[in-house]
């Protein structure tokens, strides 16, 4: 059955298309399929998705990348994507999915779907961009059933004093409105936690792992998990 927004945007949530960024999403599409092999982050994929089963919520889902990683053990997909081009193209790599994939208008901070219905969410290369991060994992939490998994595959803080200077300054001038809204001093893990989410392993990489750090350089691959209680 297709899916179907079970709380459409109203009063107080984010409309379906609020984020509107057509010019870097077609930037985005190109050079995240070349990274695929290029950056190796394929293989990062695989790792952050292998072992899932069941219900599983995808946010930020971008061009629908990950899609052709998920194991058969999962049952579903429900991937909800605020930026029109790239849902589009998300559609396309669903329809070449062999896990059912749905693919939904909707934003982070007001997901469009009932709460405890999830066996486990993804976050990939998606706090980074979003408006409001502590909104946004309450959000995480509430679609979580309780011992709900988070696999996340994040991007942010990291490098030393001065790399850290100049994420700060990056983020405070031109990099968000260059990037379609991306941020490169935020601290994903400290988010996860301060969300009230238990942090399970989880390991920092490169991006890419040889040649010049970057300010996009500092990665975190890992899990968490929603309290039973």
């Amino acid at each position: 059955m297709p899916f179907k927004p079970l709380r459409p945007a109203g009063p107080g949530k984010v409309s379906a298309d609020a984020v509107h960024h057509p010019v870097f999403a077609r930037y985005y599409a190109r050079f995240s399929t070349g990274a695929e092999t290029r950056m190796g982050i394929g293989r990062l994929r695989e790792r952050l998705l292998a072992g899932l089963s069941g219900r599983v919520i995808e946010i930020g889902a971008g061009n629908g990348l990950n899609f052709a990683h998920y194991p058969r053990t999962v049952s579903e997909v429900v991937a909800i994507e605020p930026e029109r081009l790239l849902r589009q193209l998300a559609v396309e790599a669903a329809m070449r999915c062999e896990v059912p994939v749905d693919v939904a208008p909707g934003a982070a901070e007001a997901l469009p779907v009932k709460s405890e219905a999830y066996d486990a969410a993804v976050l990939s290369l998606v706090l980074c961009s979003v408006r409001d991060v502590p909104k946004a994992l309450a959000e995480v939490r509430r679609v979580l059933r309780p011992g709900g998994t988070v696999r996340f595959f994040e991007h942010g803080r990291g490098g030393g004093r001065v790399m850290g200077s100049v994420q700060r300054g990056l983020d405070a001038t031109v990099w968000p409105r260059l990037c379609g809204g991306c941020h490169v001093a935020r601290d994903p893990i400290a988010a996860l936690r301060e969300a009230g989410f238990e942090l399970g392993p989880y390991r920092r990489l490169l991006m890419p792992e040889k040649g010049p750090r970057l300010p996009t350089s500092y990665c975190v691959l890992g899990t968490a998990r929603r309290p039973l209680d």
